[in-house]
């Protein structure tokens, strides 16, 4: 892309800048000592030793599965040790749910949010601790409104207590997730993957808000899986592997190399080395699709592109943006309203996913649980969800089993799914490898055409590295792909061609490399960046 504008460039990096010692007096504002969380057959939280000092940001990173999220919900109350001390301040506590850790002083803002869509902003913030008049009988909503915009204005949060949730951007929906927290009296606050639906304008907002909550005597913890986010804005980061702390380093003296070994235990490769594309005949056409979203809502209104043999075309955009309704349509999931989708040619429009499976059409959907697996079905059933009767694992209603054990066991062995048991079910995996298991599925089926729908999603960084390889590896090949993620690094690296989503429209396509993220930023948010010419990409066939 153009000039850098990554989060983990040493000469973006706050924290270093930030006075720590200063302020960190006294016990740690958080102290885990031996903690350990067992569930039936898991060892979740392994003898974990934690601190965070006071008035710091604390980054808690590791690979899907490493314990990251059971043991932020030991501290928060939601779940109680198998064994282990929590200290907050210096002084031991014990929580039954998570009443009593906000009553010590501890918030959580999860990765989605927990907001009434069709109430105020104030009424969100105060829900469940409303002030009342005439002895308690009715709420007061003036004082709510009140108390909510001093509260903003003190954290220097620009959001209107009156505006609804449904009528405000995500980001200000975090805003408001983080003044429920603080209205609450929290001095820690935990934050669960806060960037994941963010533009990265958004993301800069965020980060200003973290330093001015510090800045005020807060601390902060926050789970995350994005290295550059963690060295950017964190005073200090611990590793979790295998639910066991592998070390807690400083932010400005560690590096994403540093970081990611510790986490996997080896050496990865960071940065996605993407070789020249050989473009061919174009494979998928959309043509002015229109589709509607369950509640009967335009959800896509208009969209056209088209994706070629031998490229990888990327579809950038906050999640909700219309994206999820428009891949259902092209995959058969969901009828539009208007539009075409043609495949090799031929009309699909109207086909069931059935014949588009036959034709080569591969599908790697962002719920997996949801469109991708039968979760009581073993992975052997799992393995031929949809094309149980292609030729290649049988004829009419007579099934080789046979085959398809040897293409299972192909999948597992190739792409690491654990256990590497064909007959485990879905339900028993981890979401990693429920996820590696899935793109193996579709990957090894010989399409022609690729839909991979946030195919990272909720796996590890190792798999991640892995994953990624085997998408260029279909590029090489001359497969066409359609691939959306909600994580801007890994579309712009990927992409050949960029597609970019607002409210259910295509407001441009674009070339990953002459764009810069803050371009990318501001386009998700349906504005026009100054100097780059959005018109001449506006939907076009050929770029």
């Amino acid at each position: 892309m153009g000039e850098s504008t990554d989060p983990g460039d040493p000469e973006r990096h706050a924290p270093a800048t930030r006075d720590v010692a200063a302020r960190n007096g006294g016990a740690p504002a958080v102290r885990l000592e031996g903690v350990t969380k067992r569930f039936p057959g898991v060892v979740a939280n392994d003898d974990v030793d934690f601190s965070v000092d006071r008035g710091t940001i604390h980054a808690l990173i590791g690979e899907n599965g490493a314990g990251k999220t059971t043991l932020m919900n030991v501290l928060y109350g939601l779940y109680e040790p198998t064994e282990g001390t929590i200290r907050i301040g210096g002084e031991p506590m014990s929580f039954e749910d998570p009443g009593d850790a906000m009553d010590a002083g501890i918030g959580m803002i999860h990765q989605h949010f927990m907001l009434v869509d069709t109430m105020t902003v104030a009424e969100n913030v105060v829900l469940g601790n409303e002030p009342t008049r005439f002895g308690g009988l009715l709420t007061d909503e003036r004082t709510a409104v009140e108390e909510t915009r001093r509260l903003a204005e003190r954290y220097g949060f620009d959001i209107d207590p009156t505006e609804r949730i449904e009528e405000i951007s995500v980001g200000e929906q975090q805003r408001v997730e983080i003044l429920k927290t603080l209205y609450r009296g929290a001095e820690i606050l935990i934050l669960d993957e806060p960037t994941a639906v963010l533009t990265p304008q958004e993301v800069d907002a965020l980060y200003e808000i973290l330093t001015e909550l510090i800045d005020q005597g807060k601390t902060i913890i926050f789970i995350t899986h994005k290295l550059g986010e963690a060295l950017h804005a964190a005073d200090e980061i611990s590793v979790l592997r295998d639910g066991k702390l592998v070390g807690t380093v400083p932010a400005a003296e560690a590096t994403r190399e540093d970081l990611a070994r510790m986490m996997v235990g080896k050496d990865v490769l960071l940065e996605i080395e993407k070789p020249a594309a050989d473009r061919g005949s174009t494979v998928l056409q959309v043509s002015d699709m229109v589709v509607d979203d369950d509640r009967g809502i335009p959800a896509v209104e208009g969209v056209s592109f088209d994706v070629h043999a031998g490229e990888i075309f990327g579809i950038a955009g906050v999640d909700g943006n219309g994206q999820s309704e428009l891949i259902e349509a092209i995959t058969g999931l969901r009828s539009p309203e208007s539009g075409t989708v043609a495949f090799e040619g031929a009309d699909m429009t109207d086909l069931p996913r059935r014949k588009r499976i036959e034709a080569g059409m591969a599908y790697v959907a962002e719920d997996r649980q949801k469109r991708s697996l039968v979760m009581a079905y073993d992975l052997r059933r799992n393995g031929v969800l949809g094309c149980q009767r292609l030729p290649t694992f049988g004829e009419g209603l007579w099934i080789d089993w046979d085959r398809i054990d040897g293409y299972v066991d192909t999948v597992i062995e190739e792409y690491d799914v654990r256990p590497p048991d064909p007959g485990a079910t879905a339900h028993s995996l981890s979401g990693g490898n429920q996820q590696k298991f899935i793109v193996g599925r579709e990957f090894e089926r010989d399409p022609s055409l690729v839909i991979a729908a946030q195919p990272t999603r909720g796996v590890d960084i190792g798999s991640i590295e892995f994953i990624h390889e085997r998408l260029l590896e279909l590029r090489s090949d001359g497969k066409a792909t359609l691939l959306v993620s909600s994580k801007l690094d890994e579309v712009t690296q990927l992409s050949d061609r960029l597609g970019v989503i607002h409210d259910g429209q295509l407001v441009a396509v674009v070339r990953p490399e002459d764009v810069t993220d803050e371009d990318l930023g501001l386009l998700m948010a349906g504005e026009r960046p100054t100097g780059l010419d959005v018109e001449s990409a506006r939907v076009r066939t050929e770029p």
